[in-house]
């Protein structure tokens, strides 16, 4: 017997219940009461003849089967927001949903003029709603496989496998300390004595990544770059940070970089999106002009 395909309205609703990890979660977003959400998602089980999730006081999490339901169903709305993009784009108006992730703290980098782009993006494409996401490396790749993200922007040291890449420019990052710490003040700094002070570096850094900087151990972890400046700011610890991104800092006195010379490196940045999605036409138009931007 052939089983029908089940509402569009119910694969979106069991979406955004996993997205926020549980019914009461979703309400905003959705709109809906949680015994509403709980009544959609037992219609489309009861349609499936599967259970999903597991609700209740052990807390939301997904079944063997929910998982894999939940990643094809991703796919297929991601093919079906495609779809609807393309005919759109036959009209000659761009419509539908962009999700855009980026690092942290790209927002002083005048290399990557994103506001500008984005500016330039909804002057020309009214009809685009615009969900911009900041992430670390690690989630917006995987983001991008999932089509949770239609594109990304930021430094990958490991690139997975499925996604293609452009590589838009290399951002520069010092070794910085602040004005409370001891160093701040030494005229001649060795190498030696700085790698012996304490160390805060971002959480997805390998301990190979680490040592490439010349430091055995770190004493602190940060997911983003706000509070990795926290910490260095507090005088008990140095790390790395952008040059554009610190600059403030420094020209206020409160932040240096330590011997530049010794201490730095070239983050990579490039634009990422799935392979398969290339000629779609709200990536390829945001790719354009974030290439374009970047080259001018």
């Amino acid at each position: 017997m052939r089983t029908s395909l089940p509402d569009l309205k119910l694969l979106q609703i069991f979406a955004c219940v996993v997205r926020h990890q549980g019914f009461a979660p979703a309400q905003q977003e959705l709109g809906l009461s949680a015994s509403a959400i709980s009544t959609y998602m037992s219609q489309l089980e009861r349609h499936l003849g599967l259970v999903l999730c597991h609700r209740g006081r052990a807390g939301f999490s997904l079944t063997a089967k929910g998982e894999l339901y939940h990643k094809e169903c991703l796919r297929i709305m991601g093919e079906l927001e495609g779809f609807e993009r393309y005919g759109a784009a036959l009209q000659g108006e761009l419509r539908g949903t962009l999700t855009i992730g980026v690092l942290d703290s790209t927002v002083t980098d005048t290399t990557l003029p994103l506001a500008a782009v984005i500016g330039e993006f909804v002057k020309d494409h009214p009809g685009v709603y615009l969900d911009l996401t900041i992430q670390t490396p690690h989630e917006l790749q995987v983001g991008v496989l999932d089509d949770r993200i239609d594109l990304a922007i930021g430094a990958f040291a490991s690139p997975m496998a499925g996604l293609l890449s452009h590589a838009l420019h290399r951002e520069q990052h010092w070794l910085y300390c602040s004005d409370k710490h001891p160093l701040f003040s030494s005229n001649r700094v060795l190498p030696d004595v700085i790698t012996q002070q304490r160390m805060v570096t971002r959480g997805y850094w390998s301990e190979a990544e680490l040592a490439r900087q010349g430091f055995t151990q770190r004493q602190a972890t940060v997911e983003n770059m706000e509070a990795q400046l926290m910490l260095v700011l507090s005088g008990g610890y140095i790390g790395y940070l952008p040059e554009h991104y610190a600059q403030h800092w420094v020209d206020q006195g409160r932040l240096r970089p330590l011997l530049p010379a010794s201490f730095g490196y070239q983050a990579p940045f490039s634009l990422i999106y799935r392979r398969g999605r290339a000629r779609e036409p709200l990536v390829l138009t945001f790719r354009e002009l974030v290439r374009t931007a970047v080259d001018s």
